[in-house]
C-alpha cells in the first residue's frame, strides 16, 4: 500500500514537472511583449484571477512587489463589486484563467478597455473570450492535470505559477534590482537586517565606549574594563584620537612579563593601532572585519576627527540577529 502511495505521488509530480516543462518551447514574441508591458509600467501591476487561478495570482503579485515592480491582487469578484476603485489609469492588467471564460474577470474587461488598460491574459485556451480580448496573451496550458478527475486545477496552477515567476525574475533582471532593493523591501527578513543595519545602528556610544588616557594608571584602566563589561578599553591620546587597546589578553600577558601590571600606566601595556570603521559600514560587513583578523569588538571612528565615537562588540551583532 504505501509503495502504491509513493508511486502515485511520483506521477503527480511527474505531470507538474511536465507541465512546466512545456512552457520553455512556447515562449515566444508575447512572453517579450508582456515583459516591455510591465517594464513600461507607469502605474502598478493589477493581477487579478478567481478561485485557484487568484490564489496564484496573490503569489504572482507578492512576487513582483517585493523584486521591484509595483503590484497588488485584485479579487475578480470583489473588483465588481467596488474594488475597481483600485485600478487607475497607467497600471498594467495581468488576468489569470486557464480556461478563459471566468465570468468574474469578463466583467472587468469594460472596465479596463474603457480606461486604456493594457491587458495581458495568462490562460490555457488560447480561442477562449478572455485571450481574444487580451492585448498580450500567455500559453500556460498543460496537457492533463494531476487529478485524477481532471477536475482540481493542480497542473494548471502550477504552470501559471511558474510563469508568474519567469516574469518576476526577468523583469528583476532588466531592472538591475540589487540585494539592497530586494532587502528595502524586506526589513524584518534575515536578509533585511544584513543589508540594512549599520554599524552605527547598533553601536555603543557615549559613556558606554571604555575609554582611558595615555596616561592613566592600570588600576583606573582595569576598573575601566571591568565597569563597561566588554572585556576591553580603548586608549586616547591628549587630543583624543584613538592610539590603542587594552584588552583581556593584554592584561595576561602583562601579567606574564611585567609582573605587576598596576605600577604601568595605559600606554606601556595597550596594543597599538587597533582595528577600527565607519559607522556607516554595514554591519554584516564589520563581522567580516572580525573574523579576517580575528577579533571580537571595532571601535568606530568619526571621520573628520577621526576619534572614537562608538564601539561595537560581536555579542551586538548576533543580538541584532545578523549572524
Amino acid at each position: 500500500m504505501g509503495k502504491d502511495i509513493l508511486e502515485r505521488a511520483k506521477e503527480v509530480l511527474k505531470i507538474e514537472a511536465k507541465g512546466i516543462s512545456a512552457l520553455g518551447a512556447r515562449l515566444d514574441g508575447s512572453f517579450l511583449q508582456a515583459i516591455e508591458l510591465l517594464y513600461a509600467c507607469q502605474g502598478k501591476v493589477v493581477v487579478t484571477g478567481m478561485g485557484k487561478s487568484g490564489i496564484i495570482c496573490r503569489k504572482i503579485a507578492s512576487t513582483l512587489a517585493s523584486t521591484g515592480t509595483p503590484s497588488f491582487f485584485l479579487h475578480a469578484g470583489e473588483g465588481i463589486h467596488g474594488d475597481l476603485g483600485m485600478v487607475m489609469k497607467g497600471d498594467v492588467i495581468l488576468a489569470v484563467s486557464n480556461s478563459g471564460e471566468t465570468e468574474e474577470i469578463l466583467k472587468l474587461i469594460p472596465h479596463f478597455k474603457l480606461n486604456g488598460l493594457k491587458l495581458i491574459v495568462m490562460t490555457g485556451r488560447l480561442d477562449s473570450t478572455l485571450a481574444k480580448a487580451g492585448d498580450v496573451v500567455l500559453d500556460v496550458g498543460v496537457r492533463e492535470e494531476a487529478c485524477p478527475l481532471g477536475l482540481a486545477p493542480t497542473a494548471s496552477t502550477t504552470a501559471a505559477l511558474a510563469m508568474g515567476d519567469a516574469l518576476g525574475v526577468v523583469l528583476l533582471e532588466k531592472k538591475e534590482f540589487k540585494e539592497q532593493d530586494f532587502a528595502r523591501r524586506h526589513p524584518g527578513g534575515i536578509l533585511g537586517r544584513k543589508l540594512l543595519l549599520r554599524v552605527e545602528d547598533l553601536m555603543k556610544k557615549g559613556d558606554e565606549i571604555p575609554l582611558v588616557r595615555e596616561e592613566t594608571p592600570m588600576k583606573e584602566a582595569l576598573f575601566e574594563i571591568t565597569s563597561k563589561r566588554l572585556g576591553f578599553t580603548g586608549v586616547v591620546d591628549i587630543e583624543g584620537h584613538l592610539v590603542g587597546v587594552i584588552t583581556d589578553g593584554d592584561l595576561r600577558r602583562g601579567l606574564e612579563k611585567k609582573g605587576d601590571i598596576f605600577r604601568l600606566k595605559a600606554a606601556e601595556l595597550m596594543t597599538r593601532n587597533p582595528k577600527a570603521i565607519a559607522g556607516e559600514m554595514l554591519a554584516a560587513e564589520a563581522v567580516a572585519v572580525m573574523e579576517q583578523f580575528p577579533i571580537t569588538s571595532l571601535f568606530i571612528l568619526d571621520r573628520e576627527s577621526r576619534k572614537p565615537i562608538g564601539v561595537i562588540h560581536l555579542h551586538d551583532i548576533i543580538k541584532a540577529g545578523i549572524v
